[in-house]
């Protein structure tokens, strides 16, 4: 039997999550809701889906699970409306930029008892899963040293930036998350600090456009993730583990792969454009990870807490870069890791 979804928000995720699944054998796509009813009518035109509202979906017995992309502000008032009608939920992340709402939101799931996964799409990468199963097995022997870069091909709107939560809450949350994914283990100390050097009128918002943070957990494993809203060579994401006895690394993925030397030196293609081209496959791999695990009465990860514990992490990055001061974090039991 088919699993019955709705989707609130048609915006470009939401687009690129619908598309996936009516492509999904098993999944129908029975509603769409969108705060521009011009945005949803438009999806719901392409995906052959009827236009309705986030309440009527979730009040919908015949509905399964809701899939939530709608903006950061209303996701977790519509997680708990999700789970009180008993649905399985599918949330973007993050849950809220206030880490004690997230404690609130999740108190209410756990409660009634569904399923609740976050999108941190990147967990499902083919080379970043990959990574983790040979780190897992040893490859590289005792893990004691993880870099992370996240660049940007350019900044997004401000006005965007201005609802975003900033640079650490919005975009390194994604490289906080990988690096409790690829570690295993929990952080106890963050050191961070950013400018904005792109545009000024990202500081003038409060923001802080190119960063850098130090991370360490309770083994002494150390953590470096530097991130920047402006690379002019493409979208650049790389990941490199340093071991006792050797060293991985997930380089950038090229538009082509096709090498071209000659008497100027040696050229590659640039990289892919930015992440609907990078995390393609990932984004495909969450949802059909999601649908398996309501098939299956497993449950989903990354989980609830995930979002929270990258949420208190981002938190801490944001009070260390603007107060100079390391901050430090009490250890806690790692769930769904």
């Amino acid at each position: 039997m088919a699993i019955s979804v709705g989707l609130i928000g048609a915006g470009r995720i939401g687009a690129l999550h619908g598309r996936n699944m009516v492509a999904t054998a098993g999944v129908d796509l029975v509603g769409i809701a969108d705060a521009l009813p011009e945005t949803a009518g438009a999806l719901g035109l392409e995906l052959n889906a009827p236009v309705r509202s986030a309440e009527q979906m979730i009040a919908d017995p015949a509905i399964d699970a809701i899939v939530i992309c709608s903006s950061t502000d209303t996701h977790a008032d519509l997680i708990e409306a999700a789970a009180c009608a008993g649905k399985a939920i599918f949330c973007e992340k993050p849950v809220d930029l206030s880490s004690d709402r997230i404690r609130s939101c999740l108190k209410i799931v756990e409660t009634a008892g569904v399923p609740l996964m976050i999108g941190f799409n990147r967990r499902f990468d083919p080379h970043f899963s990959a990574l983790r199963t040979r780190l897992r097995d040893g490859d590289i022997g005792e893990v004691e040293f993880l870099s992370i870069v996240g660049r940007d091909p350019m900044p997004p709107p401000l006005s965007y930036v201005k609802r975003s939560g900033g640079l650490f809450r919005d975009m390194m949350i994604h490289d906080f998350d990988m690096a409790r994914f690829l570690l295993g283990e929990e952080f106890v100390e963050v050191h961070a600090v950013g400018s904005a050097l792109i545009d000024p009128e990202i500081g003038q918002a409060g923001d802080v456009d190119t960063a850098a943070v130090m991370l360490k957990t309770a083994s002494g494993k150390i953590c470096q993730i530097s991130n920047s809203r402006r690379s002019t060579y493409g979208y650049d994401q790389r990941v490199e583990v340093l071991g006792s006895r050797g060293m991985l690394q997930v380089q950038n993925l090229p538009e082509s792969a096709i090498l071209h030397a000659g008497a100027a030196g040696i050229q590659h293609g640039r990289h892919v454009e930015f992440f609907l081209e990078r995390y393609a496959d990932a984004y495909e791999r969450e949802l059909r990870h999601f649908f398996d695990c309501i098939r299956d009465s497993l449950p989903p990860s990354p989980t609830g807490n995930d979002g929270l514990r990258a949420q208190i992490i981002a938190d801490a990055a944001t009070q260390a870069a603007q107060t100079g001061h390391p901050q430090h974090l009490a250890e806690e039991a790692a769930t769904g890791i």
